[in-house]
């Protein structure tokens, strides 16, 4: 198994490092202004999605980041007579510590260093892991939704955040559906090919397209959005600004569809009785994904 490792500190002005290993479907919260390192110890390539709230940010809907070294690091910017005399360092001396990393956000190690292990003693759980055997919803030949939410993880309510991991088989649907509470959604697709039909309050579309992996889309508010996988699956993460979201199913036993009375039904779709009584009975299954129909 291939490791990361990070360094979230688990309390705000702590000076104690703390390090932990991850690996794939793991989720991390950081609160606002702690410091972290992260560092791919394997052999495969490491993708980290970072995703948070940025009404507060110095631009609004673009991340602050705050770098302690490298290029953009703080100390550069006191530059070294002031560095010298805080840390009572020579002109030298904190020339070097400012300046001698020409990295700026990446940088890719010499040999024979070795990172940190983990830490032995944790008092707080700091990551979760969504990528899980034990799923929330498992459909044959669809495959299978992880959720993360306050309940399952207490951090994430400080975060005001919660998740889901999907997985669809060969042109498997995630059933339409749309966040009642009125919070956003931000699809990330981690792998595979597939096609996303998101439609808006006036009932047109607002995007119906192809997205493959790596691609991220932010779903607005009251926004009903479905997912079609290529022949090859797919694999999405979806973060929700909220850490009890509130879904809204449109197909299935727990769709409005279900709880209307026949009459209304018929009335508001102008149809038949007949229709209608077929259509109520497509929807006697709880369909949050839709294995390909024969």
């Amino acid at each position: 198994m291939h490791q990361w490792r990070s360094q979230p500190k688990s309390m705000e002005n702590s000076s104690q490092e703390t390090v932990v290993v991850i690996k794939k479907g793991d989720v991390i919260p950081l609160q606002r202004g702690v410091v972290s390192w992260w560092f791919n110890g394997g052999e495969t390539d490491l993708t980290i999605v970072f995703i948070g709230e940025t009404t507060i940010a110095q631009i609004p809907g673009q991340f602050t980041y705050y770098f302690m070294a490298g290029v953009l690091g703080i100390l550069r910017g006191f530059q070294s007579d002031v560095v010298a005399k805080v840390f009572g360092l020579t002109n030298q001396e904190s020339e070097d510590i400012a300046t001698s990393q020409p990295g700026v956000v990446i940088v890719k190690l010499g040999d024979g260093i070795i990172f940190p292990n983990a830490s032995k003693y944790v008092k707080e759980k700091l990551y979760a892991t969504i990528d899980t055997p034990k799923a929330d919803v498992v459909v044959k030949g669809g495959r299978t939704i992880n959720s993360l939410t306050g309940k399952d993880f207490p951090m994430v309510v400080e975060m005001g955040l919660s998740a889901r991991f999907v997985r669809l088989e060969c042109e498997a649907i995630l059933a339409p559906s749309y966040v009642a509470d009125g919070s956003i959604q931000v699809i990330y697709v981690a792998k595979g090919r597939g096609r996303i039909r998101v439609v808006g309050s006036d009932g047109n579309p607002s995007f119906d397209g192809e997205v493959g992996e790596g691609e991220l889309m932010v779903v607005p508010r009251f926004f009903g959005v479905t997912v079609i996988a290529d022949e090859g699956g797919m694999e999405l993460f979806l973060i929700i600004n909220t850490s009890k979201p509130v879904y809204e199913q449109l197909a299935g036993k727990v769709s409005v569809w279900k709880a209307l009375s026949p009459v209304v039904l018929q009335s508001a779709l102008n149809i038949s009785p007949q229709l209608e009584q077929l259509f109520r009975s497509k929807n006697t299954e709880t369909l949050m994904i839709i294995p390909p129909r024969s």
